[in-house]
């Protein structure tokens, strides 16, 4: 079954079995979680974690569905990475989801490309679950999840406020939420929100914004990447965004370096490909190894489960953009 973020949203609750959630919007992947986490809670389900680094650690997955405590009458676990697993983990999929109807298993990725929605892992988590894509293609979508998060604070916007917060933040849903929430403590007066009330507030913001961010790495200038980023975490942007823009720009640079001839297909604009292939032709490969664990780790870092400082890990991924490195290179 597929669902999209809104349908996913009601259908919470009732979850069992395997979901896949994927998608490049980190704002309705985090609100899709919290829902889920929340749910579990409520129903006294208990929650494990697990991040896939390798094909083998699947196996700690399974064996996770096997092994409810025994204060616990069921299981939800939460599955994050973008490694797929292999046949024999595939084989353990079908036997859970043939035996267990109670526990779940929540996967979740970044966006998929039309190969990976074809493979036999996919395939069997639709048959037999959900595949909830986390996507807002349209305006219309956008204004109505926006909608929602403006009523979790007690505000609604008039019509051209609508108009001028779309245009400003363009695609970026969480960054139009924290704009939100910025305009409700500017103004906690006013219910009804107009422009002059948004302009206001966020006017001051505009100087830079995280495409300003992305546009400096590509063009490798590490010292006006680190200036736009030390404005934007100034500015309030949250950690979580910028990592998106950076897990965002390493993911496309490494698709197009496997396949050179699809930039449009991955989704770079037309006015951007060569700024991306000249990217290529500065960096390193070899590097591209390091990067999802790179990315782990600031992800970790930003929610507390490791003691790395999330601001330095950030600024490791600048210079690796830009290519080069804060580190020494050992042989």
């Amino acid at each position: 079954m597929k669902l999209d973020y809104l349908q996913a949203l009601k259908r919470v609750d009732a979850a069992r079995g395997a979901w896949i959630i994927h998608g490049q919007e980190p704002l309705l992947e985090q609100n899709l979680l919290d829902a889920f986490r929340k749910s579990w809670q409520t129903q006294e389900i208990e929650r494990q974690r697990y991040d896939i680094g390798s094909v083998s650690d699947w196996k700690n997955v399974f064996n996770g569905l096997n092994s409810l405590s025994l204060f616990s009458q069921q299981l939800a676990i939460e599955v994050h990475g973008n490694i797929k697993p292999d046949a024999s983990g595939i084989k353990q999929l079908k036997s859970y989801l043939q035996h267990n109807e109670h526990n779940l298993l929540l996967v979740v990725l970044p966006k998929q490309d039309a190969s990976s929605l074809k493979s036999s892992f996919f395939q069997t988590v639709e048959a037999n679950g959900v595949i909830a894509h986390l996507s807002a293609q349209y305006p219309q979508d956008r204004q109505r999840i926006l909608a929602q998060e403006a009523e979790k604070i007690g505000i609604q916007l008039d019509q051209d406020a609508w108009t001028w917060l779309m245009q400003h933040h363009e695609h970026n849903l969480l960054a139009a939420k924290n704009s939100l929430m910025r305009v409700s403590d500017t103004f906690p007066e006013h219910q009804l929100i107009q422009i002059e009330q948004l302009y206001a507030c966020l006017q001051d913001q505009s100087r830079y914004t995280t495409y300003d961010l992305s546009d400096a790495m590509l063009r490798g200038n590490l010292a006006q990447s680190v200036k736009i980023f030390q404005y934007l975490i100034g500015a309030g942007e949250p950690h979580s965004l910028i990592l998106w823009t950076l897990s965002k720009e390493m993911r496309l640079l490494m698709q197009l370096f496997e396949q050179p001839q699809n930039a449009l297909q991955l989704g770079i604009w037309k006015t951007k490909v060569s700024d991306y292939q000249q990217a290529l032709r500065r960096l390193n490969p070899h590097h591209f190894l390091s990067w999802p664990t790179l990315l782990l780790r600031i992800d970790s870092a930003i929610k507390g489960m490791s003691d790395e400082n999330p601001e330095h890990l950030i600024l490791q991924a600048l210079a690796e953009l830009c290519g080069t490195s804060l580190f020494a290179q050992t042989s």
